[in-house]
């Protein structure tokens, strides 16, 4: 085999994959724009989703910015030398890391060093498979942190908030699938996809609901009771009202798949992967020989592109009135907010994600933050020939897992906005309420979308944490998020969990016998 060929067949997968969503996935999304309400929130966020995809495009740039747990699938001829393959996905992933095609995502468990180049103990995933077949078939899944925190696993029988019992059979797994659902919220970058596992045990349970994420989003299961509990659920969890990013709205999930394995008869789990919007999944089928690639997977179906299918469609009565804030922030302006606000933000903002939350639980800020916004945010960065840094793609991370540090960091260095996806809990809404403050939710996977918005990088703190981890200082222009907790103990989160947690209640009767 070309071993060159090869790994350049293998950049071309990851590149594509990373910049390219699939055209399962795009039909999926413009159906789901169509039949969303204009003038409301998650109209404007999937018009948001949609010029992301677009930018994307056209920059052969990340979709999102979360280059997730890297997942190769592949599939060999008998006698295929498989340490060669393994060995030219990892120069491929050097590749286009160095490229600015992935963000550096592989981190040292114990240490917390990132090694720079997505390379590290069992990273990349790799999964070899022999088959009967001449040519080798390699599928590779991007799956970002967000929507990876939200995947879930019940033990049947168990109680479900809002549900009740579920037992060991169909209708259990029913009601499993549905409180998954519930439970992602908006953390998950919803309207998002599903892949469910039932049986195995905890970790071929997770492997095989990961597995139907590989299916095209179009197929349909040839189990009868597993295409009726398919299509069940694509009905009724849109009914939810979780809507895009949570906002609220007709589209809560983009699609669902279900497999079936055996298990030991002490043990029933029903296992739940969750994808976001942003679903990075090709595939391609490659010459064993010659190392080329002879097809590509996922794209079957007319081209579709969202250029022409823009937000600018909107009137201007449709689209949300729109307050401008300029950092630094007054605690006056801030106390102005409201829930449902919609805000354009130019100015400096700071990034701050995991390590930089721990750290100025502790520490002093290298910077004033004193009326100043934190976005929560690990971008792909690329430094040019005279040292400059450029921001290639820059959406929010999961603001939740920041709930220990963030309302004591906000009223300790006079912080006035945060900036995030999915919300945050009771101990920050309450800051917000003594502080003045306000979480503000981006359009979570928007990574094209929010970079264009950076008009330079100012500068960059603690850099020991890693490009993802480090402290950002970016001046920005026109940056559009939505106010979903406010300085007056509001907060849209909680009040869209628990009026989905109710309508979930009406999905407690059996269904199937």
């Amino acid at each position: 085999m070309n071993s060159t060929a090869l790994e350049n067949s293998l950049y071309e997968l990851i590149v594509e994959t990373s910049t390219n969503l699939p055209k399962d996935v795009r039909r999926a999304i413009r159906a789901a724009k169509a039949q969303e309400n204009a003038g409301t929130r998650a109209a404007m966020s999937l018009a948001t989703i949609t010029q992301n995809i677009q930018m994307a495009d056209e920059k052969v740039s990340p979709i999102c910015q979360d280059t997730g747990l890297p997942t190769f699938k592949i599939k060999t001829p008998i006698g295929v030398n498989q340490l060669v393959i393994k060995e030219a996905v990892h120069k491929a992933m050097v590749r286009a890391t160095k490229d600015g095609k992935m963000r550096p995502n592989s981190v040292d468990s114990l240490t917390g060093e990132n090694s720079g180049d997505n390379l590290g103990l069992g990273l990349p995933v790799i999964k070899f498979e022999q088959w009967e077949k001449d040519t080798i078939e390699i599928r590779l899944i991007l799956k970002g942190g967000g929507c990876e925190n939200k995947n879930i696993q019940y033990s049947l029988p168990c109680e479900l908030d809002g549900l009740g019992r579920a037992g060991r059979d169909l209708d259990g797994i029913r009601k499993c699938v549905m409180h998954s659902v519930y439970q992602a919220q908006g953390q998950g970058c919803s309207a998002g996809f599903i892949g469910v596992g039932i049986g195995g045990d905890r970790s071929s349970g997770y492997d095989l609901a990961k597995e139907q994420l590989f299916r095209s989003a179009d197929d349909v299961n040839p189990n009868e009771d597993l295409r009726k509990l398919e299509e069940y659920v694509m009905e009724h969890a849109n009914e939810l009202g979780i809507g895009t990013m949570g906002f609220g709205g007709e589209t809560t999930l983009l699609g669902c798949k279900v497999g079936v394995m055996h298990r030991i008869p002490a043990s029933f789990f029903v296992s739940v992967a969750y994808n976001c919007w942003a679903f990075r999944r090709l595939g391609i089928s490659i010459e064993a020989n010659t190392g080329e690639i002879q097809e590509w997977m996922y794209q079957e179906g007319e081209s579709i592109s969202f250029k022409d299918d823009q937000e600018s469609e909107q009137t201007p009565d449709e689209k949300p009135e729109v307050i401008t804030l300029q950092a630094p922030i007054s605690e006056e302006q801030i106390r102005s907010l409201k829930v449902g606000d919609v805000v354009q933000i130019d100015g400096m903002m700071y990034t701050g994600r995991d390590a930089i939350h721990k750290y100025l639980s502790d520490n002093d800020s290298p910077v004033d933050l004193n009326g100043q916004v934190i976005y929560h945010c690990g971008p792909v960065m690329l430094k040019d020939e005279d040292g400059n840094w450029h921001v290639k793609a820059a959406g929010p991370t999961t603001s939740i897992r920041e709930e220990p540090y963030q309302g004591d960091i906000m009223k300790r260095f006079g912080i006035r906005a945060v900036i995030g996806k999915g919300g945050m809990g009771p101990k920050t809404l309450q800051a917000l309420e003594e502080h003045g403050g306000v979480y503000l939710n981006a359009i979570g996977g928007a990574a094209q979308y929010y970079a264009d918005c950076i008009q330079s990088v100012e500068g960059v703190d603690l850099t020991q944490f890693g490009i993802p981890e480090a402290m950002w200082h970016l001046k920005v222009k026109g940056f559009t998020a939505v106010v979903t907790m406010d300085s007056h103990g509001n907060s849209l989160h909680r009040d869209v969990d628990q009026s989905s947690l109710q309508k979930l209640a009406q999905y407690k009767e059996k269904v199937f016998v």
